[in-house]
């Protein structure tokens, strides 16, 4: 009669277990045998009919849980979706320069905190900060992990317990249901709301400023639109009161534009250069968006107030590592070098035209022998320029189950993301980075459901 006891023992297993001790290591082979023996034993228990695995089932089992175990979870994958800065797909892919240098810090030592010439301990604040300074023209810059962070550690370092001031209009929401107000409370300044959701008065700032604060803050709407019954003064009328009280103005940009948008179709988004001009004394935006960098949260502004916020303890704790810093180090450069429309990606996404969006979908259509190319729109994304779309072509396809093949789409290697419209599978171009890997994997998958 069969029983427990007739299940291999560990040592046996593990006798057997050579090739996956050698792939994954002792340790993890021997939980990956532990588990599919337990498993086994509670399969048994429940259903003694079924008997035990043989040895074979058993190494088989343990082989698949260590795959699962090691697989990784984030993959690479074709953005056929058209939106330029998916927030779920990693937002901004990097330029090549930016590639080779994180490569390059990531794999040898480097200078990240020692001088060259002086022979002793240097500072990482100095890698982006002089590019910084000469392409926006700010006294001083710093660059931390992410734009978040960078807003929470200027109202720490300058305004920890005290007053800052916000439009109403202005306490928005960030990913993730990170908002404003919760921001400011972490950093422990006191929120002061000014205006209406709707409209905002200059006078209202100015009878906030009668008392003393320690900043006012002009967060941009980056990701939504206050449309109709509004009313808002302009940035530079805010500084200009501020200033009067002698308090300076932080600008949260949040997507750090360096380019102005305008000239590819889109509303404008406002530039670092031009809060700066406004008189505003610190900026801060994110890397990752329109910037078209690795994630980070970049502050530029007033060098008095930079010093302060570079002493303060949390800036260790946000601080960007050297693999951020040359990435954006070599981000920066494409700007400073006038060749980022042609090197950053987002921006070369942006700047092509609907003919040539329109001539790679009719190859697309012709390399699959189907489907038609349709006009249709891009967007941006990332939390950028809200509403605001390209005008673009893709290739669509009509298929038996649009569910059933974004699923099967999903399962390619790499993973294609695609969209659906009254259900029709559409594939844009504008984001598609690999031609050849996307219309590979589309063949096969379209023979599968022939």
């Amino acid at each position: 009669m069969t029983s427990l006891r007739d299940l291999p023992s560990i040592e046996q297993l593990l006798q057997l277990s050579h090739r996956l001790i050698n792939e994954y290591g002792r340790p993890l082979t021997l939980g990956a045998l532990r588990s599919t023996l337990d498993e086994a034993r509670a399969r048994f228990k429940a259903k003694p009919e079924a008997g035990l695995p043989s040895m074979d089932v058993i190494l088989s089992q343990a082989e698949s849980h260590l795959t699962a175990w090691t697989a990784s979870t984030l993959h690479p994958v074709i953005n056929a979706t058209g939106v330029i800065l998916h927030t779920n797909l990693g937002r901004a892919p990097l330029s090549k320069a930016a590639l080779t240098a994180m490569k390059e810090a990531a794999e040898n030592y480097s200078t990240l905190e020692y001088d060259l010439a002086k022979g002793q301990r240097g500072s990482r604040l100095v890698h982006a900060e002089s590019i910084l300074q000469r392409l926006t023209g700010a006294e001083a810059a710093l660059v931390v992990n992410n734009n978040a962070s960078a807003v929470l550690l200027v109202l720490s370092a300058l305004a920890s317990r005290k007053r800052v001031i916000i439009s109403r209009t202005q306490l928005v929401e960030i990913g993730g249901g990170f908002r404003v107000p919760d921001v400011m409370k972490q950093s422990g300044a006191k929120l002061v709301e000014v205006g209406a959701t709707n409209k905002v008065r200059l006078s209202d700032y100015k009878e906030a400023l009668e008392e003393p604060a320690a900043l006012v803050l002009r967060a941009h709407r980056s990701n939504f639109k206050i449309v109709g019954f509004t009313e808002e003064p302009e940035l530079r009328e805010i500084v200009d009161v501020a200033h009067q009280a002698n308090v300076p103005v932080l600008d949260d940009l949040g997507s750090g534009a360096l380019l102005d948008t305008a000239k590819y179709g889109l509303a404008h988004e406002p530039t670092v250069q031009e809060s700066l001009a406004a008189g505003v004394d610190l900026v801060c935006f994110s890397g990752d968006k329109l910037l078209g960098g690795p994630q980070a949260g970049i502050i530029v502004g007033k060098k008095d107030l930079i010093d302060k916020i570079k002493k303060h303890p949390l800036a260790r704790a946000v601080r960007a590592d050297k693999t951020c810093l040359a990435g954006i180090a070599a981000t920066l450069l494409h700007y400073l070098k006038d060749e980022a429309e042609r090197e950053i990606p987002v921006w070369r996404m942006m700047s092509l035209t609907e003919g040539q969006i329109k001539v790679r979908a009719g190859a697309w259509q012709d390399a699959l022998g189907q489907g038609d190319v349709i006009a249709s729109q891009s967007a941006v994304g990332g939390g950028s320029l809200p509403e605001e779309c390209l005008s673009t072509y893709v290739l669509a396809l009509r298929v038996k189950s649009p569910v059933t093949f974004l699923k099967k789409l999903r399962e390619c290697h790499p993973p294609i993301i695609a969209r659906v419209e009254n259900d029709t599978m559409l594939f844009d171009p504008r984001t598609v980075l690999n031609d050849e890997i996307l219309l590979s994997n589309l063949k096969s998958l379209l023979q599968e459901t022939e």
